[in-house]
């Protein structure tokens, strides 16, 4: 039976003596508990697994964390749903609902869009109120909000930092350390380009998505289905979607995989490239009901270029099909419902 507690006075104490699992909720509060767990856990290292922490992500609490517990702990971040997780759970569901919502365990259990609304709203909030100011973060909710707002515009799209600067009225430097807060709290994604000296002008630059569509679709005003399934973002939107499902199930399944774009400077391009296992695996994510042969121009050239023997194209259609050079179009739903079958 699990038992609630606070922190009592001489936790060093306490926990020493306990013998259980013990989960600190909310740890970035407590940060004088890591300096005392290294003590304990130094006393019981053959325990492994005795004390898990669960917080909000914060740059400042993750250093402290790792430099504290160093070599003593290891982290698990828990992203949105996947939809291998509403799947197993209710196999109706389909990964349109999902894209539409995002992951947020709450968002998606909601079934009126002005609750979702009303939850987002509060979400950012907090963040830009209390988080951002808890990390000596010092920027007005209408700033935060105009960049969160002109991040969703250019989702999926190569990062331009001076381009935002000008459209803001501040120096791209202090868009850039903006940017690097919402990434290293897990609200955006920097993919980086992936390039080798092949002879070839390569994109150096990175793109910037979000990690969660129900998120980038409240900053977009899309609220139903039918609004983003003719919104002129849907095909980046879809984009982010996948490559957030993709990479999650990587982590899961393939640790250790490295994630990247690939995009010449004449605009051939493939959305993800994943290094697993020794191997590049790149993949074209299309919002499309029939993948044709002539939507391999960019896949081909990457392939040919990075001596890779096969590539995917992933579609909401329900066919597997050869599209020619070992380009296989693949239906999206299959690949995030079968995932551990298709890639071991």
């Amino acid at each position: 039976m699990a038992t609630r507690l606070p922190l009592v006075e001489d936790p060093e104490y306490r926990l020493n003596q306990l013998k259980t699992k013990v989960i600190f909720d909310e740890a970035q509060q407590l940060p004088p508990l890591f300096s005392i767990l290294r003590s304990v856990v130094d006393n019981k290292r053959k325990q492994n697994g005795q004390y898990v922490l669960l917080g909000s992500a914060s740059p400042d609490l993750i250093k402290q964390i790792s430099e504290s517990l160093a070599g003593r702990i290891s982290f698990l971040e828990l992203t949105p749903f996947l939809f291998i997780e509403v799947f197993n759970h209710d196999p109706e569901y389909s990964p349109e609902i999902l894209w539409l919502k995002g992951g947020y365990p709450d968002v998606f259990l909601m079934k009126n869009e002005i609750d979702r609304i009303d939850w987002f709203d509060s979400y950012c909030r907090t963040f830009i109120e209390r988080d951002l100011s808890s990390m000596g973060i010092d920027i007005s909710s209408s700033l935060m909000r105009k960049l969160w707002t002109m991040l969703a515009h250019i989702n999926a799209n190569i990062w331009n930092a001076s381009q935002l600067a000008s459209s803001l009225g501040i120096n791209y430097q202090t868009v850039n350390r903006y940017v690097d807060i919402l990434e290293k709290t897990y609200m955006i994604r920097i993919l980086q380009p992936y390039y080798r000296n092949i002879g070839k002008r390569l994109v150096k630059s990175p793109k910037v998505m979000f990690r969660d569509t129900g998120l980038l679709h409240y900053f977009l005003g899309i609220q139903t289905f039918e609004h983003l399934s003719t919104h002129p973002a849907r095909g980046a939107s879809w984009e982010a979607f996948i490559t957030e499902q993709l990479i999650g199930l990587f982590k899961l399944f393939k640790p250790g995989s490295r994630f990247y774009f690939w995009r010449t400077s004449g605009g051939a391009e493939v959305d993800l490239i994943v290094e697993s296992e020794g191997k590049l695996i790149p993949f074209e994510i299309k919002l499309h009901s029939s993948p044709s042969k002539n939507m391999t121009k960019g896949i081909s050239t990457c392939m040919q270029d990075l001596n890779i023997d096969r590539g995917f194209i992933l579609y909401p259609g329900k066919e597997t099909y050869s599209l020619g050079n070992n380009i296989i179009a693949f239906p999206v739903n299959q690949l995030l419902t079968e995932f551990d079958s298709i890639f071991n």
